[in-house]
């Protein structure tokens, strides 16, 4: 054949090597690559096997080879094939069918022999033929009708560690015992039986090789003339090198779907290290940097400083991993300039032998780890930083001790990939658990940590995060003193998850506490709160809400506000898309309270409307988040349901009542963040409440401080007369002035004394500095200075003016 311009000239017939071979499955992949092949076509093995053998042909099979391998018959023609470097390479081609041993169609691809050889007749090319075969570098063996050892050349004796005269005469399974000879002997009476060829493949320690090998093994019958089979011959390739670059494709498969699982640091870690040793290691140590272990962001590996690591996984072909001399959860060392320390720093993976000096120092510097490599015969290290995004996390050590082969560059390489994909998923889950601790101890910094002492209520809360497989929420809850005795009561939601919905909580929260301060109502107060989402919504934008809530409705808030009156002994409530409060009367029955839904904050347009209920003294009030009573498993009925029973038997006390609510609610650890408020309410005893109704009339104000100086002197109370006359004076006084009927002055012995005056005007007062020669203004600045609190709230008929005093214990 000539050669074309721009491609590789052709191979004639008889100068394809020996050894070329491929094997090619029913659907046209080639399964094996031979070292002869590799010289023809220059492809490496990890490098076709597993593609279309199609892929390789320069031009169509021969019509004469299209129906030979249709028919399932044997061929021989000259095939055009596509060189790795993009010439065009003619060469001699013979397919043999073969079936293996799960009677699958296969094809032996071969180099053709010449058409016509010397036969036996002519010494020269008969002495020829046999030096070929003798000196041929693939393992030949032959064996006669009986399936015993008539020859083999040297390639073979090597393999089989003994001499043909040793083996003559003898059968495999008399040769060696076990598997997979078993299985050899009968593929050699299947072939002798049937006249067919046959293709196995096994991975075995032969007993001439010092270590395991991957073997491609062709059966063939030896026929005469007429067709009569007079033995088998069996032709052995060394597939060792596809082997391994399959086993690698598997780890790399095994690491994508294994590794990574969850978002915990330690259980990546040891995933890491099961598919590796798994795969191809015998023995491996994930170290992870100090800082990184505790969930802290790692600085920089300095080369002259030691380098603290934390032993977070390992694993072992041997139980137990006695090659270890660091214990898992341990923290160890790296002595400053060592192997370790300086692997860190250059960022790469290395691969080393004992005999290394550098891997040597690193050895003897332990004392335990120089006897550990010498017990267990370690003779193969590689060391692979952990690295993910530019920042150093980690460690990890692959040893060899039971597989013979040390690690190869391909092997390096394998452990980088898997390493990386690792160390991205530590990444990912350390950042994980940095944000949800971030956003948890900022939620808990958010909450009360422990219920107020109050007269009106006695409360008891739990609040419960949720579970590590999802962020923590934005629920929240407060309990906040009103004036007049009163309580308010909150439970909140926000939508969203981890350190956005945390910190938009404690907004909300404080701005809850803000607006209570001023007394709104509830309707009103949750009005406000409203228009307080959409301006965050409006103001931050889904840049800072991130992807998972740019679509509208995303960003908002269910709220549940409540407000208690120990004197009247009334609740006014209203509802942002929150679940309705269960109320539990005196007598045990348990009714959920039909407020009005208002729709949930951030949605805006539609109004809040509020309820007043009439409590006895000693109901229990529940309020809770929907994470309470919303599962995935069942529905907000079932869950409204065993809330219902939960309630009905309350215990002795409070605590041990939350404990109850939440053992019937909760089967395993919440997916939403839980809040549960109980609240039971107080009556304000009768005596400790006098109200007199006063005239528009200035006169009336010197009797209001009369009636207020007597009534103290009833409680007991005659050190807070001045104060309290001052302050009923000026109040009554502006109320009158300033106000409309009806004029009502109240006071309240608490844990303070409240004095409060109303009137049918809704004008707020406020403070205002008055000149040296200004008549009036120093009102409410006297009130100011006296009491230790002081300020005004609207009512439905007008305003109340309040001042506390404390009351000396």
């Amino acid at each position: 054949m000539g050669t074309e311009q721009g491609t590789y000239p052709s191979t004639a017939q008889g100068r394809v090597p020996e050894d070329s071979a491929a094997v090619i499955d029913a659907d046209g992949t080639i399964m094996v690559w031979s070292a002869g092949a590799r010289q023809v076509l220059g492809y490496e093995p990890e490098e076709i096997v597993g593609r279309a053998a199609a892929d390789l042909l320069a031009a169509d099979l021969p019509a004469s080879a299209r129906r030979h391998m249709a028919d399932g018959h044997r061929w021989s023609s000259e095939v055009a094939l596509r060189h790795r470097k993009g010439g065009r390479v003619v060469v001699p081609l013979r397919g043999t069918p073969l079936v293996d041993g799960d009677r699958r169609g296969l094809w032996l691809v071969t180099g053709a022999a010449p058409s016509k050889r010397a036969g036996p007749s002519d010494p020269g090319a008969a002495a020829l033929w046999d030096r070929t075969l003798a000196q041929l570098p693939l393992p030949v063996v032959v064996y006669d009708r009986d399936a015993r050892f008539v020859t083999c050349n040297e390639a073979m004796t090597l393999v089989m560690g003994k001499t043909e005269d040793e083996v003559r005469g003898l059968t495999v399974r008399e040769i060696e015992s076990g598997e997979p000879y078993e299985e050899f002997h009968r593929i050699f009476q299947q072939v002798l039986r049937t006249g067919g060829t046959a293709f196995h493949e096994v991975q075995a320690h032969a007993p001439g090789e010092a270590r395991e090998h991957s073997w491609s093994i062709f059966f063939s019958p030896l026929k005469d003339e007429a067709g009569t089979v007079h033995g088998v011959s069996a032709a052995l390739f060394d597939t060792t090198e596809q082997y391994w670059a399959r086993r690698r494709l598997a780890v790399l498969n095994d690491a994508s779907v294994r590794i990574g699982t969850t978002l915990d640091v330690t259980r990546t870690a040891e995933e890491l290290a099961e598919v590796a040793v798994n795969g191809f290691a015998d023995f491996v140590t994930v170290d992870l940097l100090e800082s990184v272990a505790k969930d802290d962001e790692p600085p920089p590996v300095p080369l002259g400083e030691p380098v603290t690591v934390c032993r977070t996984a390992q694993r072992s072909v041997l139980a137990g991993c006695p090659e270890s001399v660091v214990a898992t959860g341990d923290t160890t060392h790296y002595p400053a300039g060592s192997l370790p320390v300086r692997t860190l720093v250059v960022g790469r993976g290395t691969r080393h032998r004992p005999e290394d000096p550098e891997l040597r120092e690193w050895v003897e510097s332990s004392q335990a780890r120089a006897d550990s490599v010498a017990t267990y015969v370690i003779h193969s290290v590689m060391m692979v930083p952990l690295r993910a995004r530019g920042v150093t996390l980690g460690l990890v050590h692959f040893l060899r001790h039971r597989t013979a082969d040390s690690f190869s560059e391909d092997d390096l390489l394998l452990a980088e990939e898997i390493v990386a994909r690792a160390a991205v998923s530590v990444d990912n889950a350390r950042r994980y658990t940095r944000e949800r601790r971030t956003a948890l101890a900022l939620q808990r910094s958010l909450l009360p940590e422990r219920p107020p002492r109050l007269a009106a209520l006695e409360v008891a809360y739990r609040y419960l995060p949720a579970g590590s497989g999802v962020d923590i929420g934005g629920d929240w809850f407060d309990t906040i003193p009103l004036s007049g005795t009163r309580v308010a009561l909150v439970v909140g939601d926000v939508v969203g998850h981890g350190i956005h919905a945390s910190a938009t909580m404690g907004r909300l929260r404080t701005a809850v506490r803000t607006l209570a301060d001023i007394d709104l109502p509830p309707d009103e107060l949750l009005t406000q709160l409203d228009d307080l989402v959409i301006r965050l919504d409006r103001e931050e934008g889904p840049e800072v809400r991130g992807r998972a809530e740019e679509t509208a409705g995303d960003v908002g808030a269910t709220c549940l506000y409540a407000v208690y009156d120990p004197v009247s002994r009334r609740c006014t409530m209203a509802r942002a898309g929150h679940p309705p409060p269960a109320l539990v009367t005196a007598d045990g029955t348990v009714r959920f309270l039909d407020l009005p839904t208002g729709p949930p904050l951030g949605l805006g347009g539609e109004p809040f409307e509020a309820t007043e209920v009439q409590l006895g003294e000693g109901s229990l009030l529940a309020l809770y988040t929907d994470g309470l009573v919303e599962a995935a498993d069942r529905d907000i009925d079932v869950g409204l349901g065993l809330l219902r029973e939960a309630l009905s038997s309350p215990a002795d006390t409070l605590e041990e009542t939350c404990d109850q609510v939440l053992r019937t609610m909760l089967t395993d650890r919440p997916t939403d963040d839980i809040v549960l408020l109980l609240a039971r309410t107080s009556t304000l005893d009768a005596r400790n409440v006098h109200t007199w109704q006063l005239l528009p009339d200035p006169a009336a104000v010197a009797g209001a401080r009369k009636a207020a100086v007597k009534q103290l002197t009833t409680w007991g109370l005659v050190d807070a007369a001045f104060a309290t006359e001052l302050i009923v004076s000026e109040l009554v006084t502006n109320a009158i002035r300033y106000g409309d009927a009806p004029i009502k002055l109240r006071l309240i012995r608490d844990s303070a004394l409240i004095c409060e005056v109303s009137d049918g005007s809704s004008t707020a007062p406020h403070l205002r500095r008055a000149r040296v020669f200004d008549e009036g203004g120093r009102g409410l600045l006297l009130v100011a200075r006296v009491s230790e609190r002081w300020g005004s709230r609207q009512t439905k008929t007008g305003k109340t003016i309040w001042a506390e005093l404390p009351l000396s214990t």
